[in-house]
């Protein structure tokens, strides 16, 4: 079938994007589903820092690729057990085989054979169902329709608006997993949020949901700290102070429990080490160019009996996850629509990018 979807061909063009045009908006043959795969109709798809990163080339990627991770859409056809015409879903950017060695110990974000395909720019089976093209995390859903794997596929309440169900794709379910299930976050401990994108704020709220406290957020943009108030942080920091990882301290009684790093830099994740208290975890959720390096003084590791962990989408497994995540906002404990920026169509896309690198957004949501 024809479908039509924003490619992009060369990464690294220079910005404003506007002007540089790296998506274009082009008619692309996609193939029909195959054994294990679904056919959706994409209804909504966010607009991630990790496809910023592709465009800009801080995270390669094989190309051609078809962008687009954070979406929602509705079954067209099923060749997969248990999905049928008309289910909604929510995609997932990591598919996870559940029998390799990561799958059965329950840490589906680290499913082998989803790394593999990830890298490669296929589906979870190695086939690529875009004639001439790369899936981008299996799931490519800057497109009106896209094929994925079943194991990519989580469904959910239909009623739910796509806008909003497509934020659990990643910004939520990678912002409220790096606390609930990397770090485990205990009620009354402290913690401190650097970076507040769609998976910063979404960290936030996670916090907000376990009970931490005090609770610390850190960002340049003041409407974004004024918005992480509203949401239930207790002290905002301008990242721009020279003396912001004292201010942490200060806000903390001497260092967070935890502290949460969403940027994707390794400057600011030395900072949000040096923010942690003795005994505390710091747990790195951005995703830095390859070449850049973390260092800390080794002997804290030890003599502060520190930890310093990496959480790839929210350590969660997305089948448990996203029902979970969805039932706690139709409950009113995940706030998640607050994310919401605005959403664009599929022609706006490069100016939305700009709008994104110039953190004048937090989430847009393309919609179809």
């Amino acid at each position: 079938m024809i479908v039509r979807g924003a490619v992009l061909r060369e990464m690294g063009l220079p910005a404003p994007y506007a002007e540089s045009r790296p998506l274009q908006v082009e008619e692309l043959e996609l193939a029909p589903p195959g054994p294990g795969e679904l056919l959706v109709r994409i209804r909504a798809a966010g607009l991630c820092h990790s496809d910023l990163s592709v465009i800009d080339g801080s995270r390669p990627r094989v190309m051609p690729m078809l962008l687009g991770h954070e979406a929602t859409g509705e079954v067209v056809l099923s060749e997969a057990p248990g999905f049928a015409p008309g289910d909604v879903v929510v995609c997932a950017f990591v598919p996870s085989c559940g029998t390799c060695a990561p799958c059965s110990e329950g840490r589906a974000a680290l499913c082998e054979p989803g790394a593999a395909a990830n890298s490669a720019g296929t589906l979870l089976n190695g086939a690529r169902r875009l004639t001439g093209l790369h899936h981008h995390l299996g799931v490519s859903g800057f497109a009106d329709h896209a094929v994925i794997s079943a194991h990519s596929a989580v469904k959910i309440d239909p009623s739910l608006p796509p806008e909003i169900a497509a934020l659990f794709g990643c910004a939520v379910m990678t912002g409220v997993g790096a606390v609930v299930n990397t770090a485990q976050v205990r009620a009354g401990r402290s913690a401190v949020v650097f970076g507040l994108g769609g998976v910063g704020l979404s960290a936030l709220l996670g916090a907000v949901l376990v009970g931490a406290h005090p609770i610390v957020v850190v960002d340049v943009v003041p409407s974004k700290l004024a918005l992480a108030q509203e949401l239930g942080a207790t002290a905002v920091v301008d990242a721009r102070s020279p003396d912001a990882v004292e201010q942490v301290r200060e806000a903390t009684a001497g260092g967070a429990d935890y502290a949460f790093e969403t940027v994707g830099s390794a400057k600011v994740l030395e900072q949000a080490y040096a923010a942690t208290r003795r005994g505390g975890t710091t747990v790195t959720v951005g995703l830095p160019h390859p070449s850049q390096a973390f260092s800390v003084p080794a002997v804290s590791l030890v003599a502060e009996e520190r930890t310093v962990k990496g959480s790839y989408l929210g350590s969660s497994v997305p089948s448990r996850d996203i029902p979970r995540y969805v039932a706690l906002y139709r409950a009113g404990r995940l706030p998640v629509d607050r994310l919401l920026t605005a959403t664009v169509g599929l022609d706006d896309l490069n100016q939305a990018f700009d709008d994104l690198a110039a953190g004048a957004s937090i989430r847009q949501v393309l919609l179809f």
